[in-house]
């Protein structure tokens, strides 16, 4: 993508999962700057990627999920979903600003058999939940089941079965 002449922002919520990327990208000698909760100076990784000094803006969603103009960027990482879907377009949206002259690519990263690809699928039913219920005016629609939720924490294809624990034992 940085070939192509794409700017990119990756969103993650885990800065451990940031600080991985950073990693990689290092080795693979790819420019970048990033922003966590932790980062004192927003204003310098925001002026290097808009001004184009740097193709990669790796970005936690709660640091960059409100408040920043990032209208270089066309193209979009989530690496991994978050339970709030509103909190994925507002990180999103960061791109797609007053004064975006290109198209913007959004990609969501999600592992298939993954408690991820769990969680995109209940935000889709939730999506679909809140657009039904604004079409028919309040009517219900189709909501989450107990089997919704038993489908949710059922162990994951492969995963090994835990042995329950005798009441009453820590360990």
């Amino acid at each position: 993508m940085v070939e192509e002449g794409r700017r990119i922002l990756v969103f993650s919520q885990f800065t451990r999962m940031l600080e991985l990327i950073a990693q990689a990208l290092d080795k693979s000698g790819l420019a970048f700057v990033t922003l966590t909760g932790d980062t004192r100076d927003r204003a310098t990784p925001v002026r290097r990627f808009m001004q184009g000094e740097v193709p990669i803006f790796l970005i936690s969603l709660k640091a960059g999920g409100v408040g920043l103009n990032l209208t270089a960027a066309d193209t979009v990482i989530h690496f991994d979903p978050w339970w709030n879907p509103a909190a994925e377009n507002q990180a999103s949206d960061r791109a797609h600003r007053i004064g975006q002259d290109k198209p913007v690519f959004v990609y969501r990263l999600i592992a298939a058999g993954s408690i991820e690809e769990r969680i995109s699928e209940l935000q889709q039913r939730k999506a679909a939940l809140a657009d039904s219920i604004l079409e028919n005016g309040g009517a219900a629609g189709a909501g989450f089941s107990e089997e919704d939720l038993q489908a949710l924490l059922e162990p994951l294809p492969g995963a090994p079965a835990k042995k329950a624990k005798a009441p009453g034992k820590r360990g």
